[in-house]
């Protein structure tokens, strides 16, 4: 299996529906996993959040970060096999919709892995409003 090969098969169960923008289950195939710690919606640069940085842009940098440890470790996004994001406001999440399906497009594609999503009262840094973290496997 090469590097360029999809390590991975999405599962529907018989019967159900195909969810819009993640899998129910993934079915991985690889030697190496890769756990990526939680990322925050800030630049690799910068210490903190700015004060007032939209959900959409703090989903956009969680998710290219994401992808830049994915790469780092020798993989490629199409090898994420789930994503779990914690936000703290589900109503500003959906709000933010069309930015969060532009920065997905942008980054994974059409890639759409096993995912949960959970709100949560706070996050580590306090201008945070999501927070992703991610499983890889690779060849």
């Amino acid at each position: 299996m090469s590097a360029s090969d999809i390590a991975y098969r999405t599962v529907l169960p018989e019967g159900w529906q195909r969810p819009r923008g993640f899998s129910h289950g993934v079915v991985a195939q690889g030697t190496r996993s890769v756990r990526i710690a939680g990322q925050i919606g800030r630049a690799p640069d910068q210490s903190r959040i700015p004060p007032g940085t939209d959900t959409g842009t703090q989903w956009r940098l969680a998710l290219q970060n994401v992808v830049a440890v994915v790469r780092a470790a020798g993989g490629e996004p199409h090898q994420i096999v789930a994503l779990r994001a914690y936000v703290t406001s589900i109503a500003g999440f959906n709000e933010a919709g069309p930015a969060i399906g532009a920065a997905w497009a942008a980054t994974l594609g059409r890639h759409f892995p096993a995912m949960t999503l959970v709100q949560v009262s706070a996050l580590i840094d306090p201008e945070a409003t999501i927070e992703i973290e991610a499983e890889a496997i690779l060849p």
